[in-house]
């Protein structure tokens, strides 16, 4: 079969027991046309990253979702979840958590703002450094953010229920071979 007429078969995942699936998706209609249009190219690419592309904007709107049931922001989110992850007493540096959360500044220390008028967090002196302020989650705060994870944890087990757990442990092997690189050139 020519690269142009070549059925997009081979881009169907196995179903979670792992037999082929019949079914077909937005990319397998996307990789035909171009195949079609445009045989003298290797549209292979398209079959993982249309779809990793197409699965991130489904996640994100089941997240945006999750938290919303919350009371919670995306951004909300992730300053509190970075905060809970610090163990406790579930504090850390403005610094520390702009690192954490990849915003500048001025982002952060607005979000610091909002996040302490809604009492999900307090500043207090740092005792090690006298110009320094610490950030850490209320107890209100770490409730709020327990709930939500463990929602959206229900939320994306749910995401992936067509896959066994080997399938699972394999796509999370190989998406981070992918994100490595990326990882890498982030944090130089």
């Amino acid at each position: 079969m020519s690269e142009g007429t070549q059925d997009v078969v081979e881009s169907r995942p196995p179903a979670a027991g792992g037999s082929e699936d019949n079914a077909r998706d937005e990319v397998d209609q996307l990789v035909a046309s171009w195949r079609q249009e445009r045989p003298d190219l290797d549209v292979s690419p398209l079959q993982v990253l249309s779809r990793v592309s197409r699965l991130a904007r489904h996640l994100d709107r089941a997240r945006r979702a999750s938290f919303a049931e919350h009371g919670l922001e995306p951004w909300e989110f992730d300053v509190l979840t970075t905060l809970r992850r610090a163990g406790e007493p579930y504090e850390l540096s403005p610094g520390a958590l702009l690192r954490a959360t990849l915003v500048t500044s001025g982002t952060m220390t607005n979000r610091i703002d909002r996040l302490a008028a809604a009492r999900l967090v307090r500043r207090r002196p740092d005792p090690e450094d006298r110009r320094g302020v610490l950030v850490s989650l209320t107890e209100q705060g770490r409730e709020r953010v327990d709930e939500a994870f463990a929602d959206l944890l229900r939320r994306e087990r749910a995401l992936l229920a067509g896959l066994d757990p080997d399938a699972q442990h394999a796509l999370a092997g190989l998406l981070r071979t992918i994100l490595v690189p990326f990882d890498a050139e982030n944090a130089s």
